[in-house]
């Protein structure tokens, strides 16, 4: 696999750890409340986090490398 999608990985695992590092009991209740939301907003959660990261990848990719 390319090696800037391993360190992109990497970035997100650091990033992912932060909040349960810095700030256990917030990350803990802000998990608490996500179990509480119905799937369909979950799901649209999820989607626009995919597009989000989509178009940020898209916009370095075209934009950035120049």
């Amino acid at each position: 696999m390319n090696t800037t999608i391993w360190m992109a990985l990497a970035l997100v695992l650091v990033l992912e750890g932060l909040g349960p590092m810095l700030w256990p009991r917030v990350w803990r209740r802000m998990i608490l409340a996500m179990t509480q939301l119905p799937d369909r907003l979950l799901h649209r959660f999820g989607g626009g986090i995919v597009v989000a990261g989509a178009v940020v990848y898209y916009m370095l990719s075209v934009h950035g490398g120049s």
